[in-house]
């Protein structure tokens, strides 16, 4: 029998995860191109938050290829 606190809980899972750093990694790397976009006239902080929108858009490729194969590998795609 479940008891009561079971019953509401909501599991976080590793896709779930998956899912919400990738789509934090993305966010992240739109917000640094517009920053380097808004400071433009600032050529070292442009620079700067350019080089963080590269490497943030890495990450979230990376994030991205983890969640595809945690889905191929767990038959789980919504």
């Amino acid at each position: 029998m479940v008891n009561e606190q079971d019953r509401h809980r909501i599991e976080i899972t590793l896709r779930d995860r998956l899912l919400r750093a990738w789509e934090n990694s993305m966010e992240m790397a739109r917000d640094f191109e517009g920053y380097s976009d808004e400071f433009s006239y600032e050529e070292n902080y442009s620079k700067l938050f350019s080089q963080y929108a590269v490497e943030e858009a890495e990450h979230a490729s990376k994030l991205k290829e983890l969640l595809h194969a945690y889905e191929h590998e767990h038959g789980t795609r919504d």
